[in-house]
C-alpha cells in the first residue's frame, strides 16, 4: 500500500513538473513569402513569362566561408503565383541587444536572380536583410530591408502570420 502510494505521488510530482503555463512558451513567427514583381504587376519569378528570372541562388553573407549558401525553394500559390519561401538557413547575428530580455538578430544575404535577355544571361547581385525581434515571449520577423529599401515590417504585438514580402524590380 505505501508503495503505492508513493508511486501514485511520484507520478502526480513528475506530471506537474513537467507543465508548463502559457506564458513561459515562446511564440516563433519567421516564415516569409517573397514575391518578385515588376511595376505592371508580372510575377517575375514564374520562368515561363519573357523578362522573368530564370533562377536564383542566394548565399548567406554572415556564413562561415565566402560561398555559404541558403536553401530557399520556389513555391506556387493555388493562383499560380510562384514565391521564395524562406523560413531558416542564414545565420543570424546580434544587431543590437537592448537587455537580456530584447535583442534584435540579423541575417544578411545575396540574392543572385538570372535571366536571359537576348539569348544573353544577366546575373542580378540584390541584398536582403532580415531583422528579427526576439524577447522572451516572441521570436519574429521584424523588419525586410532589400537593396537598402525596407519592404516590410511588423509591430512587436502583432499576431503570427505568414510574413508577405513584394519586391518590385
Amino acid at each position: 500500500m505505501k508503495n503505492s502510494v508513493f508511486g501514485i505521488l511520484l507520478m502526480l510530482f513528475a506530471t506537474l513538473s513537467c507543465t508548463r503555463d502559457d506564458d513561459s512558451i515562446q511564440r516563433i513567427d519567421q516564415i516569409m513569402n517573397i514575391y518578385i514583381k515588376n511595376s505592371a504587376g508580372q510575377d517575375l519569378l514564374n520562368s515561363t513569362k519573357a523578362g522573368s528570372f530564370i533562377g536564383f541562388s542566394v548565399n548567406d553573407q554572415n556564413g562561415t566561408s565566402d560561398i555559404a549558401p541558403v536553401s530557399i525553394p520556389l513555391r506556387m500559390t493555388t493562383d499560380s503565383l510562384y514565391y521564395m519561401e524562406y523560413i531558416a538557413g542564414a545565420k543570424r547575428v546580434t544587431l543590437d541587444s537592448v537587455s537580456p530580455e530584447n535583442r534584435t538578430y540579423r541575417s544578411n544575404m545575396v540574392l543572385s536572380l538570372r535571366r536571359t535577355i537576348n539569348n544573353v544571361t544577366d546575373t542580378i547581385n540584390d541584398t536582403m536583410e532580415i531583422q528579427y525581434r526576439w524577447t522572451p515571449a516572441v521570436f519574429q520577423v521584424s523588419k525586410v530591408i532589400y537593396n537598402g529599401e525596407v519592404k516590410f515590417t511588423k509591430e512587436a504585438d502583432a499576431p503570427n502570420s505568414i510574413n508577405t514580402v513584394t519586391i518590385i524590380k
